[in-house]
């Protein structure tokens, strides 16, 4: 594996372990998920006994998922789990076996390389002691960080639980990449055309940010917390001077924040998953180069279909290419 200025780490990517459906009754025989696989090649995720969505081997082989890597010249990836794994909607009791058995799981998938594949743990947000618990325990056995969904019902980031996690994965050096999740919008307004992934999933990552920022979180947070937001931060750098308009020019926006929206820039990261070289470049230029990283959502389709191409095939320098592709995660991850 390559540690020098052509190496290639893919910090967003997500698995779905072989869960049977027995597994997923032990959670909930109506609603979890579980992977019903028709052949070596394809799959169905359900929940209970309805399709969710179509799947194919690159989401629990990990023979396969190498063999693609190579294929685009990633050398290390970072899987999660697929957010609808997350649980969050249980009683504690049955949700922390759940979320450490996934963990579990992760890890016996990275084992097939364990060089070259890592992961991101899980957490049962709704008891955020049990949180903590797991994902130190989660750190001890391996992972590299943890995942979690942008919200847990109507508790936002700035939620003072949701703080006291972050503050606990600041204070045992746990990484954190939050994904949205549980869109915004419901099948009235959301319809069709995956409206919740292209309008509603952008809306909640930028709302993950600024109710960290406009609450004045990152005020009593430590700087050491590392954290970073899927999908280039949704909707949050094209419309940052939208919000320090509004921070200048209404005095309710001030009320929690100190400090012009747009200075909290450096108290966290965003992947590169943007898929547009305009968007890319805007992005670095709002989050400073050093805190942008290759994100794809590999194996999904809505996902970049050649891993790193856009990086590669940016105007930046190659110093600042060297960074999105790999160095800044090695900072952020300690890898």
């Amino acid at each position: 594996m390559k540690q020098d200025a052509t190496s290639v780490i893919d910090i967003h990517s997500h698995f779905f372990p072989p869960i049977t459906q027995a597994e997923a009754a032990s959670l909930d025989p109506e609603r979890a998920p579980w992977l019903q696989v028709g052949d070596n090649e394809h799959g169905m995720i359900m929940t209970g006994n309805k399709p969710f969505r179509p799947v194919y081997s690159a989401l629990w082989d990990p023979a396969r998922r190498i063999a693609e890597m190579d294929e685009a010249g990633v050398d290390q990836q970072i899987m999660c789990a697929t957010p609808v794994m997350f649980g969050y909607n249980y009683p504690i009791a049955l949700a922390l076996p759940w979320a450490q058995r996934m963990n579990d799981y992760a890890i016996e998938l990275c084992a097939h390389d364990p060089q070259r594949l890592k992961t991101l743990a899980q957490v049962p947000l709704q008891d955020i002691e049990a949180a903590c618990r797991e994902a130190s325990r989660a750190k001890s056995i391996g992972h590299i960080g943890v995942q979690i969904g942008n919200h847990f019902g109507n508790k936002d980031m700035d939620d003072a639980d949701m703080l006291t996690f972050l503050t606990h994965c600041a204070s045992e050096d746990i990484p954190l990449l939050v994904h949205p999740w549980d869109m915004m919008g419901g099948d009235q307004r959301m319809k069709k055309w995956m409206l919740p992934w292209l309008v509603a999933m952008p809306a909640e990552t930028q709302l993950g940010i600024l109710s960290l920022i406009l609450s004045g979180a990152f005020e009593r947070l430590p700087r050491s917390l590392k954290i970073c937001f899927a999908h280039g931060g949704g909707s949050f750098a094209f419309l940052l001077g939208r919000v320090d308009n509004a921070w200048r020019e209404r005095d309710i926006i001030r009320e929690d924040c100190p400090n012009l929206p747009s200075s909290y820039v450096d108290r966290f990261f965003v992947d590169s998953a943007v898929f547009d070289t305009r968007a890319l470049e805007l992005l670095v230029d709002v989050m400073g180069e050093e805190r942008v990283m290759l994100g794809s959502d590999y194996p999904y389709p809505l996902g970049e279909q050649q891993v790193g191409k856009l990086i590669r095939e940016s105007r930046f320098s190659s110093q600042t290419r060297e960074g999105l592709l790999s160095g800044n995660a090695r900072r952020f991850f300690g890898i």
